[in-house]
């Protein structure tokens, strides 16, 4: 078998897979976020190097068998200090942390935004490497000192169980790297001011990857023998896009997750459009994936279910009895503390509810914030330049009439991508890439089943996603007005 790790958020998973690729078990840990205020999100690193050896050690007793390599993924950005050992120097700074705000505003206004987009096709967002580390460098720059290393998460856990210091090539994509030739961009440092950094980043392993045996002390984390191979390989984003289905240019994937992440396989680097999304390389050279990752998705619809006292159980019940339009509820789905990143990148953007009245139910609320998901999940995957087949997964994906929806807003059937664990079988698909196993790629992404969109609701939501955009305009100028308290 192969084990997937897969470092997410939420949750951390491990999940072991058969070499053509039927999920022989999985175990999973909930991570913990630490909301401290003031839009400041921290999480514990040394407890989540614990939580990964106990998900591996758990499915490895479930199945009985010892994996041939490991391949790990997970959520990206943020910021991961750690010493030269790969231990915790301090709390990581979670992507979802807004101290970085100030400093995108300031390179929005300048023209330094733009200007690292021409670069290498990245918009830079709060929760990214560059302006968490001006942010830090600024508050703490000791901290910065003290560090040897400002990583990833899947980067760090590499380290700590094979002693090895490097990245690859999606994470370090934005903002430092030149994504043509996957090296960092000396000018991109220049125009962030963040030249006295670069020492601090890991070197970029060269596509389409490299493994590295498991060392004694990955050994005593996860109970695994020595010299396992270990592949720190695409996180989350690509990494779903490859376990996805997601095989020939043009195909998309829309993962309905923590974030709205809308992404399609590319052939070359564009920076000549709107300064907006990710172009994250893949392992192969000669392809990127386009990415439009939202900062909705379950995100919101899970604020409001904690408004009106219900859970993710409940959301079918709650769609099924509330009609198409919620009664003229409707919503824009900004909730993060981050603003937004695609579409449009706006740290300012903010939710709203409009056409709220006394006959309102609980509802007609989820309905609303749901169809506004599925209007950013069209909005992207047209800005993402979709021409295609178009697979979906995520936790989002587990509700059939969200699913139905997402699907009637775009008029594009959805092809489910296999369950469970996108993340970690293409995580597990691109170490065995790496160490030279082969494997049937069509069994491992066969999709479940497809959804087929109702043409009937195809005018209702022409209509919905043009009201939306109204209200994306319309509110714009709200956000940035000067009597905004």
């Amino acid at each position: 078998m192969i084990l997937g790790i897969d470092l997410g958020t939420s949750m951390v998973k491990a999940t072991a897979f058969s070499i053509d690729g039927r999920c022989l078990g999985s175990a999973a840990r909930r991570t913990v976020l630490n909301y401290l205020g003031a839009g400041r999100v921290e999480q514990d690193y040394e407890l989540l190097v614990q939580s990964v050896g106990a998900v591996v050690r758990e499915v490895v007793a479930s199945t009985g068998q010892t994996p041939i390599a490991i391949g790990i993924t997970g959520q990206s950005d943020g910021l991961w200090l750690v010493d030269d050992k790969g231990h915790a120097t301090q709390a990581a700074v979670s992507w979802l942390d807004d101290r970085g705000n100030p400093y995108l505003k300031n390179w929005i206004d300048n023209g330094t935004f733009e200007a690292v987009f021409r670069r290498n096709g990245n918009a830079i967002f709060p929760g990214s490497h560059a302006p968490l580390i001006a942010a830090m460098a600024a508050a703490d720059p000791a901290a910065l000192e003290r560090a040897h290393t400002v990583t990833y998460l899947k980067d760090a856990i590499l380290q700590r169980l094979t002693g090895v210091r490097v990245t690859d090539a999606s994470d370090a994509s934005l903002p430092f790297l030149d994504t043509r030739t996957r090296e960092y961009d000396p000018e991109i440092f220049r125009l962030l001011g963040l030249e006295t950094y670069r020492r601090l980043l890991s070197p970029v392993i060269p596509a389409p990857g490299q493994a590295f045996p498991m060392t004694r002390a990955g050994s005593e984390l996860t109970g695994l023998p020595e010299g396992i191979p270990v592949h720190a390989g695409p996180f989350d984003l690509p990494a779903c896009a490859i376990g996805g289905g997601v095989r020939n240019v043009g195909d998309g994937l829309i993962i309905v997750g923590t974030t709205l992440a809308c992404e399609v396989l590319v052939d070359e680097v564009r920076t000549d459009g709107p300064p907006v999304g990710m172009t994250l390389c893949l392992p192969e050279t000669g392809r990127w994936i386009r990415a439009l990752p939202a900062t909705v998705g379950t995100a919101s619809l899970d604020w409001i279910l904690g408004i009106i006292g219900a859970d993710a159980t409940d959301v079918d019940r709650l769609l099924a009895q509330s009609r198409p339009g919620a009664i003229g509820v409707a919503a824009l789905p900004y909730f993060s503390a981050t603003g937004e990143r695609a579409p449009f990148v706006d740290v300012n953007a903010r939710g709203m509810l409009s056409g709220l009245n006394t006959s309102t139910t609980r509802a007609d609320l989820v309905r609303a914030v749901c169809e506004s998901v599925a209007y950013a999940a069209r909005h992207c995957i047209e800005a993402a330049g979709l021409t295609g087949n178009l697979y979906v997964c995520g936790g989002g994906s587990n509700s059939t009439l969200w699913s139905q929806m997402i699907a009637d807003a775009l008029q594009i059937p959805l092809h489910i991508s296999p369950r469970p664990e996108v993340g970690a079988r293409g995580a597990s698909m691109a170490a065995l890439r790496v160490i030279g196993v082969d494997f049937d790629a069509d069994a491992w992404t066969r999709p479940e089943g497809v959804i087929t969109p109702d043409k009937a609701m195809a005018a209702h939501y022409e209509r919905g996603f043009a009201f939306y955009q109204e209200m994306v305009a319309a509110a714009r100028p709200l956000w940035h007005s000067p009597y905004r308290v």
